[in-house]
Formats: structure tokens, C-alpha cells, sequence
């Protein structure tokens, strides 16, 4: 089967994309929106539309391929890619990878992914949303499932069953978590810590809190003692801006959040940002010492700083992280997000499929089916803010492939 045509078309993605260093510097909230200029280079304003693009593979059979370029909602941060653009995409897309996709077969994944992405000086983005395109159209052409193809072309051994969902509130902390609870959510609630004098509190009371707020309001709503969900909030590197990126006071502040977060398994992301990929390792290596030495349960989660294929080699080799957060949007090409979980698990840490609330539908359904091919630890309920429509998305699509691939394994045999 054989690409006959390439077509791009703009749209919206599930959210916002937000300048991260206008938000941590204090910009006041004016209804939904922030009041001031932005700080980031390529954002026109602090919060502005998520933008995506549609890459649409037209098969010589009549099938379409469909992948959706975006990008992270705090794009530019943390050593990712500008903002997303995409007029420009669609022009970099139209003039640079439909010449080399067009008349190509759809046989192999792996190789057709290898063979396009050597070209240089594709953004992220756009690596992104064609090699999206680019599973689609080998499933296709197999006639099965993503994550079949996925899990064939790397030998991931992988059952495809569905994988625990992480779901995040937004800025809407506390309703939302009552969503999450009565449908019985995996891993909650992210929480969207992002600000130290509103969110965290200037001694992490405000934080501290929230922690122990989500833990009661679990042992009170749940329907079943068995329900036991991870606690896992994103912090921005507040924590190291609220006490001085002490190690030790970090340590001990994150030591008692432990207990506000018991019974529950605590899982604390990003709690500081040191500024560049050297140091966010040492940093972090530093701080899981402190913990392992008071005793302190709690599992650390990279983010920022760990965006590419390479950067996470060099966090799992330094052991910088119980969990890593492969943030797919930053790795580019789904390729590179099947390596990296692979090579996370096979590091013995624990694997995190994510991405961000700005993406889209497809992109979500993608990234779930390579979740499950690769045995992920989680997978990011996405896109959007509002809890039900990323996790409706995400669990139906792990439950649709799931049977299918249960089928197709039964005629089998």
C-alpha cells in the first residue's frame, strides 16, 4: 500500500497554550485569562489558543491516515520548542515531507518513520502529528490495531491491556476531584501547581493542604475501600522556589506530605527547576538521596529539562527520577516515544505516557495505544482541562483496542 496524497489542515487543539515563566513571575488572573505581557519568546500574549495541525494521508486505497501536530501548553519552558504556529507548519509539512511521503509504502513503520526523519530541522511539532499519520497508515495497511504494529515491530512481549490513567484537574482543584473519585480514576489529581503565593503558599502550607484535602475526600467519596488511586501532583519547580532550592528543607517539606498523603502512594513532579538539563540531574539525584535518607516514600517525576530522546537516557542512567515523564509532543516522532518508554521500563523505573492538555483527540488515541504496547505505568487522560472528555477518550480508545486485539489473537489461535 502506497501514500498517494498529502493534506494538511489547521485546527484547534483541547486547550490553552500559557507563557510558564509570566505565570511563575506572578501574573494576576483576570477571569480566565492573565493580565500583562508575556515573558516567553514566540507567545503574543501569557494565555493564548492551542492550535493544532491535521496530517491526513491519503492511501492509495481509498484509506486515510489521520495525525495531529501540537504542542505542550507550556511551550518554550524548560528547554522545549516555541510556542506552535500552524500556518507555518502546514507550509514546512506541504513543501518539505509530502514530497518525500508521496509514493512511499506503508508496509513498515519503524523504516518509513527512520527514512522521513532524517530530514533536518523539523520541529517537534510537526514530527509529531506526520509520524502519527505514519502508525495509522502501517495499521491500516496490516489491517489491525496501532498498538499491534507497535508492539510487533519493537517485540515489547506487551499483553495490550489497557494501563492506569492519570487524569488532571486543571484550575478547577476541587470539583474536579470529586469527578475523578466517583469514576473511579488510576492516579489523580495533578492539581496545577504552578504558582507559589496562590497555589503552594509561601511555607508550602497552601500545598500541604490541598494534599491531605485530596486524601480525605477519597476516604469519604469512594464507594470502595479497595479503591486505592496514586497521588500525583505537578509542581513547576515551585517547591525549590518556595525554599530556596535547598535539598534538605525540600526534603523534609516533601517527608511530610507523606503523611497528608497516606494511605495513599505520593508522587511529587518537577518539585524544582534548576535551570538547564546538568543541573535539573544533579538536582534531582540530590533530592532523591535526601528523601531515601529520612525514609520519605515519596516518588519523584521529571518533566521539564527531560524533553528528548537523549535527555531521558541521561536522566534514567543518573537515576534522577522514580518516574519519568516521556512528554510526547517533545519527543517528536512516536518512534522516539516507543524507545523511551522501553527504555525506561528496562531501566526498572517507572514509565509515564504523556503529553499535555493542549493536544487533541487523535493525538490522544494515538498515544494510548502505544501506551499499552509498551506496558506504560500510566497514560495521561487528554486533551482539555475538564476531566471527562480526555478520560473518555483515552479509556474507550484502551478498551476498543484492547478487544479487537483480544479477537484477532483468539482467531488466531
Amino acid at each position: 500500500m502506497e501514500i498517494a496524497d498529502v493534506l494538511c489542515v489547521p485546527g484547534l487543539s483541547g486547550f490553552f497554550a500559557d507563557d510558564q515563566a509570566a505565570i511563575r513571575a506572578g501574573a494576576a488572573r483576570d477571569g480566565f485569562d492573565y493580565a500583562g505581557g508575556p515573558l516567553t519568546p514566540g507567545f503574543d500574549r501569557i494565555r493564548q489558543p492551542g492550535r493544532s495541525l491535521s496530517v491526513m494521508l491519503v492511501l492509495d486505497d481509498g484509506q486515510v491516515a489521520v495525525g495531529d501536530c501540537a504542542t505542550v501548553q507550556y511551550a518554550g519552558a524548560g528547554g522545549r520548542e516555541a510556542a506552535f504556529h500552524a500556518a507555518a507548519a502546514k507550509r514546512l509539512v506541504e513543501e518539505r515531507v509530502a514530497p518525500e511521503l508521496v509514493g512511499r509504502t506503508v508496509d513498515s513503520f519503524r523504516e518509513l518513520d527512520a527514512a522521513v526523519f532524517g530530514l533536518p530541522g523539523l520541529p517537534a511539532a510537526v514530527r509529531y502529528g506526520v509520524s502519527q499519520a505514519l502508525l495509522d497508515a502501517a495499521a491500516r495497511a496490516r489491517r489491525t490495531t496501532m498498538a499491534e504494529v507497535v508492539r510487533d515491530e519493537w517485540a515489547t512481549g506487551s499483553a495490550l491491556r489497557p494501563v492506569p490513567v492519570f487524569v488532571q484537574s486543571g484550575d478547577d482543584r476541587y470539583t474536579n476531584v470529586d469527578k475523578m473519585i466517583l469514576k473511579g480514576v488510576d492516579v489523580l489529581p495533578h492539581g496545577l501547581i504552578n504558582n507559589v503565593e496562590d497555589k503552594l503558599g509561601a511555607d508550602g502550607g497552601r500545598f500541604a493542604d490541598y494534599v491531605g484535602w485530596v486524601r480525605d475526600r477519597i476516604l469519604r467519596l469512594r464507594a470502595d475501600e479497595r479503591y486505592r488511586p496514586a497521588l500525583h501532583f505537578d509542581t513547576y519547580g515551585t517547591i525549590g522556589l518556595a525554599f530556596g532550592d535547598e535539598t534538605d528543607r525540600i526534603a523534609r517539606y516533601l517527608a511530610g506530605l507523606v503523611e497528608r498523603a497516606a494511605p495513599f502512594t505520593l508522587r511529587i513532579e518537577h518539585p524544582v527547576d534548576a535551570g538547564s538539563r546538568s543541573a535539573q540531574v544533579d538536582a534531582m539525584v540530590a533530592l532523591r538521596a535526601a528523601l531515601a535518607e529520612q525514609g520519605a516514600p515519596v516518588q519523584l517525576v521529571v518533566d521539564e529539562w527531560c524533553n528528548t530522546l537523549e535527555d531521558i537516557e541521561v536522566f534514567v542512567a543518573a537515576h534522577a527520577a522514580d518516574m519519568v515523564h516521556v512528554k510526547t509532543p517533545d519527543l517528536g516522532s512516536i518512534a522516539d516515544t516507543v524507545t523511551a518508554l522501553l527504555h525506561v521500563r528496562d531501566a526498572g523505573l517507572l514509565s509515564y505516557c504523556g503529553g499535555t492538555c493542549n493536544e487533541t483527540d487523535r493525538s490522544a488515541q494515538v498515544c494510548a495505544q502505544v501506551a499499552m504496547a509498551c506496558d506504560a505505568d500510566q497514560v495521561l487522560a487528554k486533551p482539555g482541562m475538564g476531566v471527562d472528555e480526555g478520560l473518555m477518550i483515552v479509556v474507550d480508545e484502551m478498551a476498543r483496542t484492547a478487544a479487537l486485539a483480544a479477537r484477532r489473537a483468539g482467531a488466531a489461535r
